[in-house]
């Protein structure tokens, strides 16, 4: 009656491996938007491009506010009956923006697509962590292949963009989103994954109120710069209605038996080192924006050039996983590892602070990129795991889904908000200082036109160099904070001197001997039986 796996046993398991890997291909970058393709998808609708990235954090919106339920689904539905329905909704919803102009129904979809695709994900997490073993190896692996297949998409987006249409992308990915869904149903057994849970616990109000939460917060944080901030009636409604939506959620899991979210994790003191790092992560994340301003505005990059910017991060993000992978199978602990993460950022940034100019070479991309790709995807793994780390399946599972927004959308948002805030202001500053070179004698009826492409640029570097410095001074800050902090490690070893003394430490001793020694016999025990 209950099956843990995915497929009929009569399946081999290299093609059940090659199927996941199927899966996790298309199901993972799977997204309403596409970064290597916003600008054209923004052209050919006539829509703005905040738009579009505001579909962009929805669908970590939708990714977020599926996790806490997402294990309550996987019980209830079979496995081959739940994957066939989810993949021919993807494929449904891909088909439906490629043939929509309107930028609401993209928010919407990417939405619905990321709250799909977490229930896709959870079937695949659990048989490919019992393959490695070990969650940190699982992390290793699992991550650098995700962000590895986010850069090329990206990659791809952009490319059959230029030589079709945006739609086609659209459409390729709703097409084996369909053939996924027929090769699936052949080998996909019809079992339930276990004993089948009812699905009126789950408190739909709360799930509402998580999404108004942030889709009104991401609205904030895409049309900010374009309405100019608080000036706006309407960034100042989505402001309130955010956090008004925000104390209403968490009153409610205030009375309800079986809360949608649990907020006591976030009292554990790695959860919230955990959340410190990756805020800090974010600052280094959303110098994206400035990257594309740089390679876009001022280098004359076009869109293909620029998205193959992201697929030279990959050979770092393989390195990242390959040590991460080798690190926690050696067990070693996590502080260096973390710490070789960020300094990798700061090299970044600092390269980039030195080499922002005119005459910036392809080739020069090559170093700086290597290294984000490696910070990044050494970060994602090593504090992912150090802020899940210790805590059970219950506790993780009510909270993940808002630390996977603070991660991915809330504090990478809020730095590429910042950045692009400080760049306009920079860029009046920049131009006011560079003024004092124009006179009769540098700038003529013949000339003005070339000089003052010249000095607009000069002037957006200037900025991006300045916010690259301040970058880099904070980054000094996060790597001492590094250095400094314990990671679990007990700090005071003076306490156990004094337990010594007082004899507690000789019983606190020998209980963990007797207790080490009660689960080796019932391990040795129970490896037979199985």
């Amino acid at each position: 009656m209950y099956n843990k796996g995915l497929y009929h046993d009569w399946v081999p398991k290299p093609i059940q491996l090659l199927l996941i890997v199927l899966l996790l291909t298309v199901v993972m970058p799977l997204g309403g938007v596409y970064t290597g393709n916003i600008s054209y998808v923004a052209s050919g609708t006539g829509a703005m491009t905040e738009y579009f990235m505001w579909a962009n954090y929805a669908t970590t919106i939708g990714m977020g506010a599926c996790m806490p339920v997402v294990l309550r689904m996987k019980m209830r539905f079979k496995v081959r009956d739940k994957m066939i329905l989810l993949l021919v909704l993807l494929g449904f919803l891909s088909y439906v923006n490629a043939t929509s102009q309107q930028p609401m129904i993209f928010i919407f979809t990417s939405l619905v697509i990321g709250f799909l695709k977490m229930m896709v994900t959870i079937e695949l997490f659990l048989p490919l962590m019992a393959m490695i073993g070990h969650r940190g190896m699982f992390y290793g692996a699992f991550y650098t292949f995700v962000l590895v297949m986010n850069q090329v998409a990206a990659y791809y987006a952009a490319d059959v963009s230029i030589r079709y249409n945006w739609q086609h992308f659209y459409l390729i990915v709703s097409i084996l989103c369909f053939i996924l869904a027929l090769i699936h149903w052949i080998f996909m057994h019809d079992k339930y994954f276990a004993l089948k849970v009812p699905l009126h616990y789950i408190d739909w109000l709360s799930i509402l109120l998580f999404v108004s939460t942030f889709i009104f917060g991401a609205y904030v944080f895409s049309f900010g710069k374009q309405q100019d901030w608080w000036n706006s009636k309407n960034i100042m409604n989505a402001s309130i209605a955010s956090f008004v939506s925000f104390a209403l959620l968490a009153i409610r899991q205030m009375t309800l038996k079986r809360p949608y979210l649990s907020f006591a994790i976030f009292k554990r003191n790695n959860v919230q080192h955990g959340l410190f790092m990756l805020f800090w992560l974010g600052m280094f994340l959303g110098t994206t924006s400035i990257q594309n301003t740089f390679a876009v505005g001022v280098l004359g990059y076009d869109q293909l050039t620029n998205a193959r910017l992201s697929v030279l991060m990959i050979p770092g993000i393989i390195l990242a996983g390959i040590i991460a992978i080798f690190w926690f199978k050696k067990e070693i602990p996590l502080k260096m590892y973390i710490f070789s993460g960020f300094s990798a950022m700061m090299g970044y940034a600092i390269i980039m602070y030195f080499s922002m100019v005119l005459e910036f070479n392809y080739e020069n991309w090559y170093l700086p990129m290597f290294l984000k790709g490696y910070g990044t995807c050494s970060l994602f793994i090593s504090v992912w795991f150090y802020t899940l780390d210790k805590l059970e399946m219950d506790e993780m599972l009510a909270a993940i889904g808002l630390v996977l927004v603070w991660r991915t959308f809330l504090a990478v948002g809020f730095f590429s908000t910042l950045y692009s805030w400080f760049q306009y202001r920079f860029q009046i500053i920049a131009v006011g200082d560079l003024a004092v070179y124009i006179d009769g004698m540098t700038v003529n009826p013949q000339n003005i036109a070339a000089n003052m492409k010249s000095i607009q640029l000069n002037a957006v570097i200037a900025s991006g160099k300045k916010i690259f410095g301040y970058i880099i001074l904070t980054g000094f800050g996060v790597l001492v904070y590094i250095l400094t902090h314990h990671f679990g490690k007990e700090r005071f070893r003076y306490l156990k001197f004094i337990r010594v003394l007082s004899g507690k430490s000789v019983i606190a001793r020998r209980r963990l001997r007797e207790r080490k020694r009660l689960l080796e016999d019932i391990k040795d025990a129970a490896g037979p039986a199985i």
